[in-house]
């Protein structure tokens, strides 16, 4: 089965998950605009994107002598896609943007990940790209570059990795020094580069971290440098070629279509780069693109468990197997069995639940932007610190566990490349890994976003979560079965470890660490039941026609999924030790 982007679901999460109304109100653009940009969004995944998937999958990237051939077809889709503006939904307008609200891209992202994470992942760079450069670009920098990105005439890359320093971006050696003309030379190496080469467009423009002679140490000496494979000339065309260039590309689990680059800088005297930003302070800069592909990631992993969910309901209604019932005279479809029915249920409850808490998060981040006063900016912006690493990790480990499940829906079948099942499993699985490691985001999320204005951050969500409770207690319909009650003991669970942990940091920081995966998975349940809870009471209030099956699946997600939070609480706070001292477990 192709994929089809579910836009109603995606304009229900959006309306009531990420505030859209409020988003909206500041453009030009109504709830009618926001669903005809859905709806054709929704059209070209489908139709023109997602015909590819399979022949990425089966093609891949191919490379020689230093240039990049993608599959057929992507070229074609991809300038098709950049010709219809699709780069540009949350650019700002003052570089030929069209300044709608991150949420809606975010679900515009889902889209282009559920019809081919190959194709999404390159992108979304490009995005990330145009709000760095826009916040700390100087004017020339940003007159030459962003209408090129804004457009996608021009694409953009996101480049830290070196062999010695994966995650400990401190440990990055590529050295940078000053040109007489102002600008900086290049020299070093960058692994895991996606779409570092390609023949997409004619100009790729990388974004390096990399050291200055006399630097700090660490990751407080990286400065960010803006280095096209093409330096253009003062007219805005394209002159010589720079000094970097692809030395390989990888082959992978997945995503197969994604060039995942070698990058070499400085063969012949150094690549031409122009400083972002202040010198060593090129993390801070590369955060605003690191946040964006850590919400878009998440993303990756809601799109990856939709495009399972759909095959997996499919096959499951036409595959015939078993009798349900003793009376039955013919096999039965196998969704009517009991553990099918239960595998299908969690996928999409969880694909759900993981679409709720990254278009949430997209909402914070309007709200940052539209904020009016210093309090209620800051406001905004903690709270889409905390939720940027649920949104990510929690949604990619879905993405993971629910191609997984589809697999297993299918059977034997599911496990043979030629059905196509597998792939989503293949490729949903780089997400957890890239953009910063699940575990690195469970630790930010311990270390550095509990903390935030001495707990206050943590502590308003938990209220806003037992709001949601509330309301779910209140309206006491009988539909909902045990959803407040579950719902309650999940929120419990979270301000219980919350709680432990805060206590942790100062005098146990190691067993908070050892804490924080079973942490951030006890968040995303918690927070993912709420918000299933309170889209289904939404529809409730409006009559929806929607309305008896998100009570369906929001009391299946409390009764079904919401009670491990107790079991994950009581790791976070019993389990350090186990993790800690368990060196006698781990020898040969």
């Amino acid at each position: 089965m192709s994929y089809r982007a579910p836009v109603a679901d995606i304009a229900f999460a959006l309306k009531h998950g990420a505030d859209l109304a409020r988003a909206l109100a500041e453009t030009e653009i109504g709830a009618d605009g926001v669903e005809a940009v859905l709806q054709e969004a929704g059209r070209f995944a489908g139709e023109i994107i997602a015909p590819l998937n399979v022949i990425g999958d089966r093609h891949g990237a191919a490379f020689k002598d230093g240039q990049v051939t993608m599959p057929p077809g992507w070229r074609a889709a991809y300038q098709a896609w950049a010709k219809a503006g699709w780069g540009s939904v949350a650019a700002p307008a003052q570089w030929g943007g069209q300044a709608l609200p991150h949420a809606v891209n975010a679900a515009c992202i889902e889209m282009w990940n559920g019809a081919s994470m190959a194709f999404g992942i390159g992108t979304v760079l490009t995005m990330g790209a145009v709000e760095m450069l826009a916040a700390f670009g100087n004017d020339n920098l940003k007159r030459t570059y962003l209408p090129k990105l804004v457009s996608g005439e021009w694409t953009g890359t996101m480049e830290m990795t070196e062999p010695q320093a994966g995650s400990d971006v401190g440990a990055l050696r590529t050295r940078a020094e000053r040109a007489p003309d102002g600008s900086y030379r290049l020299r070093g190496q960058k692994i895991f580069i996606t779409y570092g080469e390609h023949d997409l467009t004619d100009n790729i423009i990388h974004f390096v971290l990399a050291r200055l002679p006399e630097a700090p140490a660490g990751s407080k000496g990286l400065s960010l440098f803006l280095v096209p494979k093409f330096l253009v000339k003062d007219d805005g065309s394209l002159g010589a070629r720079n000094d970097v260039r692809a030395h390989a590309i990888e082959h992978k689990l997945g995503i197969h279509a994604s060039p995942t680059c070698t990058m070499i800088y400085g063969d012949h005297g150094g690549a031409v780069g122009y400083l972002i930003g202040e010198e060593n302070r090129g993390l801070h800069c590369m955060f605003t693109m690191m946040n964006l592909a850590r919400l878009s990631v998440g993303l990756q992993g809601v799109a990856a468990a939709e495009a399972a969910t759909q095959s997996a309901l499919a096959y499951a209604r036409e595959r015939k197997q078993g009798r349900r019932g003793e009376d039955a005279a013919e096999p039965s479809p196998i969704i009517a069995h009991p553990d099918v029915r239960r595998m299908l249920l969690t996928m999409r409850a969880l694909t759900r639940a993981a679409r709720l808490i990254c278009y949430t998060t997209a909402g914070t981040i309007d709200a940052e932007q539209r904020a009016t006063d210093t309090a209620e900016r800051r406001f905004a912006r903690e709270r889409a610190a905390l939720l940027t690493p649920v949104a990510k990790a929690f949604s990619t480990d879905v993405g993971i566990e629910v191609a997984s499940l589809g697999i297993q829906v299918h059977g034997g079948v599911g496990y043979i490349e030629e059905t196509g099942v597998a792939q989503y499993y293949r490729d949903a699985r780089i997400a957890a890994i890239y953009e910063g490691t699940n575990g690195i985001q469970a630790l930010d999320l311990v270390l550095r976003k509990l903390p935030l204005s001495d707990g206050a951050a943590i502590r308003a969500y938990l209220d806003d979560l037992r709001g949601m409770v509330q309301a779910v207690q209140t309206r006491n319909d009988p539909a909902f079965g045990a959803a407040g009650t579950r719902l309650a003991e999940a929120v419990a669970s979270l301000d219980r470890a919350a709680q432990w942990l805060r206590t942790q940091l100062g005098n146990a920081p190691d067993a908070a660490r050892a804490g924080a995966t079973p942490f951030l998975r006890l968040f995303g349940i918690a927070a993912g039941g709420c918000l299933l809870a309170r889209e289904a009471l939404a529809a409730t209030r409006l009559a929806d026609g929607t309305a008896a099956s998100r009570i369906a699946l929001a009391r299946f997600f409390a009764e079904n999924i919401a009670p491990q939070a107790s079991g994950l609480a009581q790791a976070v706070i019993e389990g350090a030790d186990s993790v800690n001292d368990a060196d006698p477990a781990l020898q040969p």
